[in-house]
């Protein structure tokens, strides 16, 4: 066997391990609390558009029941979404189980749990961290080519890349740890976890 090839053999695991550690320090940077709400900007280019179309909302999560993901503008609509199912206007939808994990663990702080899903690239600056993930599911990657999460001790900033060549951009500000849920939330969660 060739010196460099040796040299390559040894290497791959201790990227392994390097990957395994940025991971754990970026989880260890971020908020952990029950609840995690906020303003979120939505900005989704497509390819046969000329302009991105912009969305605002709201978002709240609850570390075990979900993610209530509010659209107030151009259109309200509303997602209730859990590690399993998508609630929306349109009715119930089964999500891919590496969707839900992302959707509930990035607020969550939880990115251990993303390695099932996802491939995992990162880096983790003072200030700052990066993570790079391509799916791992093939119905999945059919949708996603690949999502970068971005933020500090809060996760600030989503892109996606589609496998169609669209994308999108979303950004959260300002972010809040409430104490407790609304009685409007609390009947939203209950909504969800009652579905069929």
């Amino acid at each position: 066997m060739k010196p460099l090839a040796i040299l390559l053999l040894l290497l791959m695991p201790l990227r392994a391990t390097l990957a395994t550690d940025t991971l754990a320090e970026i989880g260890a940077r971020l908020v952990k609390t029950e609840l995690t709400a906020g303003r979120f900007r939505q900005e989704k280019n497509i390819k046969v558009l000329k302009k991105p179309l912009i969305s605002t909302g709201t978002f709240i999560y609850h570390r075990s029941r979900g993610v209530i993901w509010q659209t107030l503008t151009p259109v309200p609509s509303m997602l209730l979404v859990n590690r399993t199912r998508l609630l929306a206007a349109q009715g119930e939808q089964i999500l891919p189980p590496a969707f839900g994990r992302v959707f509930t663990a990035m607020f969550g702080g939880d990115l251990q749990s993303m390695q099932e899903g996802f491939e995992l690239a990162g880096t983790n600056g003072k200030t700052a961290w990066r993570l790079q993930l391509k799916p791992k599911d093939p119905l999945l990657r059919k949708i996603i080519f690949e999502m970068q999460l971005a933020g500090d001790k809060e996760l600030r900033q989503i892109d996606i890349k589609e496998a169609n060549g669209n994308s999108t951009r979303i950004t959260f500000d300002p972010i809040a740890h409430p104490e407790s849920l609304t009685s409007t939330q609390e009947a939203d969660f209950e909504r969800l976890s009652s579905a069929p």
